[in-house]
């Protein structure tokens, strides 16, 4: 006598969804969250024996896991600096199932964003982290209101990687953006279409500028003066995004959610 079929098991997403939190470590055999994120689980969402949380390496791969409380007193971790991965809090973390690995979407994603004043950007950075977009790039242009020193450039890149991996925690995103340091335009611009990248793949956004192509997988967005004559004259495709001006911030999440809905077949170009 055939045996029943058991009822199907849940997709991959449906699991991370469902899980009460998810953290970065380095090592999915023998998870440990750091010290912050300990905190975290532990003080700041109150989550208890048993709980579902998901470590992820970042890279797309993840495991399910069970909160395992340590005894009152007992150690929390070793005062590591948030970051991807950590290595405090050993045993909090208990794997209940396998590794899964989520495939890197394709084509990769990129919205680039000229500087903003204040903590627009790491908002802007954390809205497209939710979005989906693989790649992030904080831009220097010649009408960008935030000037950086040359020691201040890594150090806000920093900062946004830390947005973007909250952010990343936040929507059971396991793969984590590429967040670069701040980059004048034309090195942007270079590297964007340079050699070996697929021709008219990039686009500036422009009020005026054309319908989204298809082909485009790069939007960059200028600063809330717009880009300079020299700028527009660089040779890429200006493209609009809707029939009102939009602040900068506005306008990078409007890129994201264009491509990332294109990607998906969400929605399709005409």
């Amino acid at each position: 006598m055939t045996e029943p079929a058991g009822p199907p098991e849940r997709d991959d997403r449906d699991l991370l969804r469902r899980a009460e939190a998810l953290v970065f470590v380095d090592d999915l055999d023998a998870p440990a969250c750091d010290r912050a994120d300990a905190h975290h689980l532990l003080d700041v969402l109150r989550l208890r024996d048993g709980a579902s949380v998901v470590a992820a390496d970042g890279r797309g791969s993840w495991r399910p896991c069970a909160i395992a409380r340590p005894a009152p007193g007992g150690p929390r971790g070793r005062g590591r600096k948030p970051g991807p991965g950590g290595g405090g809090a050993p045993g909090l973390l208990v794997p209940i199932g396998d590794a899964h690995l989520e495939a890197a979407a394709g084509p990769e994603l990129t919205i680039g964003f000229a500087l903003q004043k204040g903590d627009r950007p790491e908002w802007t950075v954390q809205k497209l982290t939710e979005l989906g977009v693989d790649r992030i790039l904080p831009l220097l242009t010649e009408r960008t209101v935030v000037r950086l020193a040359p020691g201040e450039v890594a150090a806000r890149g920093e900062r946004l990687r830390r947005v973007a991996r909250e952010a990343a925690m936040q929507s059971r995103r396991p793969r984590l953006p590429e967040v670069a340091d701040p980059t004048p335009l034309d090195a942007a611009l270079a590297d964007l279409t340079g050699a070996g990248t697929a021709p008219g793949s990039s686009a500036m956004a422009e009020p005026g500028g054309g319908p989204l192509p298809a082909a485009v997988t790069a939007v960059l967005v200028g600063p809330e003066g717009g880009w300079s004559d020299a700028e527009l004259g660089a040779g890429v495709a200006l493209v609009g995004l809707g029939p009102s001006v939009l602040r900068a911030e506005t306008a990078a999440i409007v890129a994201g959610t264009l491509l990332a809905a294109m990607r998906s077949g969400t929605v399709r170009p005409a």
